[in-house]
């Protein structure tokens, strides 16, 4: 399982701006130089999460962009899903049905049942977790990590039998 480049600078360019809120806006120039990326590739970036309404941006001699609402009403989970998508889309076997027009797993797939799975857990956990906690130090979001979890996994067996 991989995150594209995308979600990942995406994602640490928002983080950025969650670290700088307080502060105002950050041109493309400085959140380049910030996370060691070229101007164009946070132009893309930006205009991607200004496209999803994460970002906005200022006009004038102080402009640049800045996080669209506060980082605590901003999920990982919508940052990731404006830059890349879901980790397993339902619509997966019907796009690899193999040398077949459907999968030959189609009644019963124990794999897809993994990949769907782990979908709502990691999609329950990202929804539970706003761009505010990831300004928090490692160590700090590990050990939060550690105590959300548990709930995230709950949520999300509860949301697989229809109990939500």
């Amino acid at each position: 399982m991989k995150f594209t480049a995308q979600e990942e600078y995406g994602l640490r360019c928002m983080t950025a701006m969650a670290r700088h809120e307080s502060k105002g806006a950050l041109t493309i120039s400085e959140l380049a130089r910030a996370e060691r990326l070229t101007p164009a590739y946070v132009g893309k970036l930006m205009r991607i999460l200004r496209r999803g309404k994460l970002v906005e941006s200022i006009h004038g001699p102080t402009g640049g962009y800045k996080l669209a609402r506060p980082a605590k009403s901003v999920s990982v989970g919508e940052v990731l899903a404006v830059l890349g998508g879901r980790l397993y889309e339902p619509g997966t076997c019907r796009r690899y049905p193999g040398d077949t027009p459907f999968c030959v797993h189609n009644s019963e797939c124990a794999i897809r049942s993994l990949w769907a799975g782990l979908d709502l857990v990691v999609n329950q956990f990202l929804r539970r977790t706003s761009m505010s906690d990831l300004v928090r130090s490692e160590r700090t979001i590990a050990q939060w990590i550690r105590e959300c979890l548990p709930a995230a996994v709950e949520a999300a067996a509860q949301a697989a039998s229809g109990k939500s």
